[in-house]
């Protein structure tokens, strides 16, 4: 079997949503994903980055395995991350992502955990990675990018009009809580760290 040809952005397939498939169109297409995957050395490809307007990813992070019409049902801890792409090649964006997930797929039983269980263990990079790897793919099937995704450090800059570097501000992220400088608070705006009352 041949490997597919990627399909690069900016081209309509990669933004519009894919129709939902069966299973057996799902294991045929998983094969001929993976065969490109090996090839490209990527981590994650969806069916349209190939041309098929198919419900269909595959991962190969921890342990290879594809979804079949899947579908994020809670996410997590919410983090900055940088995300590269085949179908966006030679480009890194910086994007919102979620550290912990949980989805369902009709090729599986029940639900699939993403991401580490606690913030401690050994492999929490790689069980993110493939988190983000996961969240990725299930947006190309629903029609999005990393550039929908990708985290605009204005957001936070707007603000500086009306704090001064000295000043001292509040700042916010999953329930922790800091105060300090405004200059010293940069770094944490930059990773989602919110200012309370902005």
């Amino acid at each position: 079997m041949e490997t597919k040809q990627i399909v690069v952005y900016p081209n309509d397939i990669l933004t519009t949503p894919t129709e939902k498939t069966d299973l057996k169109t799902a294991q045929k297409l998983a094969v001929e994903l993976f065969k490109t995957l090996k090839q490209e050395g990527g981590l994650g490809l969806s069916a349209n980055q190939i041309g098929e307007d198919k419900s269909v990813c595959v991962v190969d992070v921890t342990n290879p395995f594809f979804l079949l019409n899947p579908v994020v049902t809670k996410k997590e801890k919410e983090i900055i991350y940088n995300e590269g792409c085949l179908s966006i090649p030679d480009k890194m964006i910086t994007t919102k992502r979620y550290e912990r997930i949980k989805v369902e797929a009709d090729n599986i039983e029940g639900t699939m955990v993403f991401g580490p269980e606690k913030d401690n263990q050994v492999d929490n990079d790689l069980l993110i990675l493939e988190s983000v790897c996961v969240q990725h793919e299930i947006d190309h099937l629903n029609g999005k990018t990393i550039y929908d995704r990708e985290f605009k450090r204005e957001s936070f800059r707007r603000t500086e009009v009306k704090i001064g570097r000295n000043e001292k501000v509040t700042i916010t992220k999953d329930k922790k809580t800091l105060t300090m400088k405004y200059k010293k608070a940069i770094p944490y705006l930059e990773k989602g760290w919110i200012i309370n009352g902005h």
